[in-house]
């Protein structure tokens, strides 16, 4: 099977139609953000509601959705992240709400938005923030510019939000009373599972080991594993040991996949549902040490400001994109333009494929949403409470279909947004139809646009720096497998270095092919840097004496010198 290649450079290439709408399996804890969201949500909007001031929903909805956030980290590093999470939301409301109070020149709020939502954008991703990223930050930020404002009123209304984001705090960390170690959990089951696949595939298809392409997935998840385990401040005991163990066993099957059972892994992973105890690999003695686990940590150890760099040209996207889509808005007579831009703010993903790809999707979910809403305002109609009460269920439909595809998670979220503005007194329902269609489209249309402008050359720096990375870790393993006897902490440490480094390579190749106007990519360097990579493991793992062998009764025993 011939190895995968990268696209052509200098040429837009082919953007894909058919398979973006395609839905895909949903997320394993889609109903953690959907419930949190609902639970966040639902006390702040109902005493409002019994006070007669639903007009300030808008508020404690900014606070109230930072439940949606950081649901895969440890409890640990869960808890910086929300803290984080609430201070830039709030932060991006007050410098809004300021703007709003001062000015009411369009042109300039839909400025001052852009730039906020190219903050925002810029922040979350050198942060690594996570799903559902700087979407809602700039939800909120554009929204808040064209609420009417004095500046007298600013510091209750960031206080409700302050309120609101410490229940959806709390709310986001509750779960960690009963089952404390459950994102550790989910992150090796996921990692066990997807090697698990891998193995299988390479025994249907051994012709197809030198291709690196399917290894990717599996490593993404045996990397983000390891960084789950490894998140700063995560506690160290005996659960989360066996845990580190479990995932040293993935490595070494996706080292080594044709020494390896997978349906262990599978066993392994489905004994991590629930609180049970964690399996325990009988080849591991209880006093192994796990070597070379700072190894993990070294791209998280770099400041995350170095990374912003990279990001510039997302940056310079998003807020020229996010301008001109509130530019050409404004100058079609829409009242609203912070949906163009948020429309807009919405599409910038790590290349210009991926952002064609969000907006196909953005566009596809909010046309059928308008409709949803045409279909439901009826009824919300009825009375304040049912309008709460369809909020909060669209809320949780947003947040269980999103992770099934992105355009599907939209058909809720659109309504929703348009209910929002009902809040505060009934709007024109036709009106405000028209005028989503409108700035979805033109949002979407000048966003992409901008992003075809806004070329990122910088794409292909980062792949030549991953892969110099990568090429230096493989020679730092070669050289200590041809020594005598190496020592084990620093096999170990080389091994989980190149494993990283293999990884990071992937991805940005990822990322870079889906680029264009940019010079020529070193493809076929690429593939040879992973195909030595991947081989260099495998001889690391064997010299470890880390594999599996299969007894004679279909179990494994160990192999280890």
């Amino acid at each position: 099977m011939s190895p995968r290649r990268l696209p052509s450079p200098g040429t837009p290439g082919r953007l894909p139609l058919v398979g973006v709408l395609r839905l895909g399996r949903p997320s394993p804890i889609w109903f953690k953000p959907a419930l949190s969201v609902v639970v966040a949500v639902a006390p702040p909007n109902l005493t409002l509601l019994a006070l007669g001031r639903l007009d300030l929903a808008m508020y404690t909805m900014a606070g109230s959705l930072c439940a949606l956030y950081a649901h895969n980290r440890p409890y640990a590093a869960r808890a910086r992240t929300l803290v984080r999470v609430v201070l830039g939301i709030v932060a991006g409301l007050a410098v809004s709400l300021v703007a709003a109070s001062l000015t009411a020149n369009a042109v300039v709020l839909v400025t001052v938005g852009a730039l906020l939502a190219a903050a925002q954008k810029t922040l979350c991703d050198a942060t690594r923030v996570g799903p559902p990223g700087n979407v809602v930050l700039t939800f909120i930020s554009s929204a808040a510019l064209f609420l009417p404002q004095t500046l007298g009123q600013v510091p209750g209304h960031l206080g409700l939000a302050l309120a609101a984001g410490a229940w959806a705090w709390l709310v986001g960390m509750a779960p960690g009373l009963l089952r404390p170690h459950g994102p550790e959990r989910r992150a090796v089951a996921q990692a066990l599972n997807a090697t698990a696949g891998y193995v299988q595939r390479h025994r249907e298809a051994p012709d197809a080991a030198d291709d690196p392409g399917p290894r990717a997935a599996p490593a993404a998840a045996v990397q983000a594993a390891w960084q789950t385990l490894l998140a700063p401040g995560a506690r160290t005991d005996a659960t989360r040991r066996a845990l580190e163990r479990l995932v040293v066993r993935a490595e070494v099957a996706l080292a080594a996949p044709a020494d390896t059972d997978p349906e262990r892994l599978r066993a392994w992973s489905r004994d991590l549902r629930g609180t049970a105890a964690v399996p325990h690999p009988d080849d591991l003695a209880d006093d192994d040490e796990i070597l070379g686990v700072e190894a993990e940590l070294a791209a998280e150890r770099r400041p995350w400001a170095g990374r912003l760099r990279h990001l510039a040209p997302l940056a310079a996207r998003t807020a020229l994109g996010c301008a001109l889509a509130g530019y050409v808005s404004l100058a079609l007579g829409v009242g609203r333009p912070y949906w163009a831009l948020v429309t807009a703010a919405s599409l910038y993903q790590a290349n210009l494929a991926l952002t064609w790809s969000r907006a196909v999707q953005r566009v596809v979910g909010n046309l059928i949403g308008v409709l949803a809403f045409a279909a439901l305002v009826p009824l919300a109609h009825l009375h304040q409470a049912v309008l709460v009460l369809c909020c909060l269920a669209l809320n949780f439909g947003a947040e269980a279909l999103i992770s099934r595809n992105y355009w599907l998670g939209s058909v809720c979220v659109t309504p929703m947004a348009l209910l929002i503005t009902e809040f505060a007194h009934r709007q024109d329902s036709g009106e405000l139809i028209t005028e989503r269609v409108v700035d979805t489209v033109v949002g979407a249309l000048v966003g992409f646009v901008a992003a075809l402008v806004v070329t990122n050359r910088r794409a292909g720096d980062r792949l030549t720096q991953a892969l110099s990375t990568a090429e230096r870790a493989r020679e730092r393993a070669a050289r200590l497998l041809a020594e005598p006897a190496p020592a084990p902490a620093a096999l170990e440490a080389a091994r989980r270095s190149l494993t990283a480094a293999l990884t990071d390579l992937r991805t940005t190749a990822d990322a870079a092919s889906g680029e264009w106007w940019q010079r020529a990519l070193p493809q076929e360097r690429v593939v040879a840097a992973e195909r030595s990579g991947h081989r260099t493991l495998a001889a690391t793992v064997r010299r470890q004496g880390l594999l599996l062998a299969r007894d004679t009764d279909g179990g494994a025993e160990d192999v280890r010198r």
